[in-house]
């Protein structure tokens, strides 16, 4: 019997509406899979602490004890950053009129220097709009919150089953799989120990700098620093602007203020850029282009939750390709560094 082949054009044609129909699903249902794929992500990382209790407490115990401190874990980060964020909005607030009167001597600067493009951007500026953005802000992270909630209840169940379901794919004969589910829950955790080191070091040194030079809300500014850096490139560029447009308010020139945004950006470089790279090493090397790609996408998709995990699913995507005869090559295309070592199934 002869084998009938779809063209090639078509079959692109198909494998692009069924991208798009995939992502609509995810979209729709972002309620649900955003919450599940967060739970995924959080029973992978804390699994080894579930597992080495266990050696010692009962399994129940152990999994309780497991949720209770990852959620004390998760509760203590969203009250920092709300904490941080009004009082950066209480600050603006009070300071409303000074905000209108600096950026209105910043507009005639503008015109007075023939930057009539740049002018009419500032022109336009409302405080109003830097209040309402802090405020989505402030609602984007409450909304992690509650839907966190719910996916405390996908991470109880989730430890309850990783034993049981790892069984059940080794007897059905996916053991590949198996070890790739194992590769990607260690590169999750490696993952987010070089990420909360390496965000730690930010909130430092941004906390440091704004400190030193006098710039009013400087813990308020390290913490959110330290906890936007978990977000690739958006994060860091709103930690880094934040504090600049509200320096230019304070200090009422635009010389300081500036010296301040070249601080901060030097701050985000030598760690971001700099040193996280060679800690993180070749295992988590994706190309720079995904990983921007990766958090657009999933923040259009499912919000500041998608921000989040966006970079994640896609280390979980490079992992499963890594131990997949056909796609291994594609991995090895996406990564960071053409020389990095992919993964055989066997590893």
């Amino acid at each position: 019997m002869r084998t009938v082949r779809t063209p090639t054009p078509i079959a692109t044609l198909i494998g692009i509406s069924a991208a798009f129909v995939i992502l609509a699903a995810l979209y729709l249902g972002r309620s649900l899979f955003a919450p599940v794929c967060f739970a995924i992500f959080i029973v992978a990382i804390v699994w080894p602490l579930q597992n080495a209790m266990e050696r010692k407490l009962p399994r129940v115990l152990a999994m309780f004890l497991t949720v209770v401190i990852t959620s004390v874990v998760m509760l203590a980060m969203a009250s920092l950053v709300l904490w941080s964020l009004n009082r950066a909005i209480q600050w603006a607030i009070a300071n409303a009129a000074s905000f209108q009167a600096q950026y209105a001597r910043m507009d005639a600067w503008l015109q007075s220097h023939g930057l009539y493009l740049a002018s009419e951007f500032v022109h336009n500026f409302d405080p109003r709009w830097l209040f309402a953005a802090l405020t989505r802000l402030g609602t984007g992270l409450q909304y992690v919150a509650s839907f966190v909630v719910i996916a405390v209840v996908f991470v109880i169940l989730g430890l309850l089953e990783v034993d049981s379901t790892r069984h059940k794919l080794v007897r059905a004969g996916k053991v590949e799989l198996v070890t790739a589910c194992r590769a990607a829950a260690a590169k999750f955790q490696r993952y987010m120990m070089i990420r909360a080191v390496m965000s730690l070091a930010t909130g430092l040194g941004v906390w440091a700098l704004t400190y030193a030079l006098g710039v009013d809300l400087a813990l308020e500014w390290g913490v959110t620093a330290f906890a936007l850096n978990f977000i690739p490139f958006l994060g860091p560029l709103f930690a880094t602007m934040l504090p600049t447009l509200f320096a230019i308010v304070q200090f009422e020139s635009f010389v300081f203020p500036l010296a301040i945004f070249v601080g901060l950006n030097v701050v985000q470089f030598l760690i971001g850029s700099y040193l996280e790279p060679r800690v993180a090493g070749d295992r988590l090397s994706i190309s720079p282009f995904l990983v921007l790609f990766a958090v657009f996408l999933w923040s259009m998709l499912w919000g500041v939750a998608g921000a989040f995990i966006g970079v994640p699913i896609l280390i979980a995507a490079m992992t499963f390709a890594e131990h997949h005869p056909v796609a291994r090559r594609w991995a090895l295309l996406l990564s960071g560094d053409p020389s990095r070592h992919v993964a055989r199934p066997d590893e």
